[in-house]
Formats: C-alpha cells, structure tokens, sequence
C-alpha cells in the first residue's frame, strides 16, 4: 500500500468586472495549517476585500498528474 504525500496550496482569489485575481498565498503540510494561514492574512490590505475568497486545492507530491499527455478541452483537468 502506498501512502502519498500531500500538500495543499492555498490561492486567493478575487473577481474583479468578470476577471479573476489570483494569488498564490502558500503551501502547507497539511489543511489545517492552511486554515490558519487564512486566520493570519484575512485581515490584511488585499485580502479582506468582500469579493475576495480563499481557496485551498490538496495534491499529491511527487506524481504526474498528466503522464500520458492531454488533448483538446483537458487544459482545466
């Protein structure tokens, strides 16, 4: 049995006339200490606009997740 190791990525995002903002604010060990990285920023410049929001997106470390290339329509897989 294999067990992965995991990271998770936390973004922050904001919607601006249609356009998305995007900014990569960490990666950390485990989703916990994301949600504490969110505790710490919320409240800065940025960050705390209301049409803002925090996004944490799990992956795997060390695997390919397009090993056998892609095609037309999966550049969002």
């Amino acid at each position: 049995m294999s067990i992965w190791k995991m990271i998770y990525t936390l973004r922050h995002t904001i919607v601006r006339d249609g356009d998305e903002d995007h900014k990569e604010i960490g990666n950390y060990s485990s989703e916990e200490l994301a949600k504490q990285a969110i505790e710490r920023v919320k409240d800065k410049p940025g960050f705390r606009d209301p049409r803002g929001y925090f996004t944490i997106g799990p992956s795997r470390l060390d695997f390919d997740y397009w090993a056998d290339g892609f095609g037309p329509g999966d550049d969002d897989n």
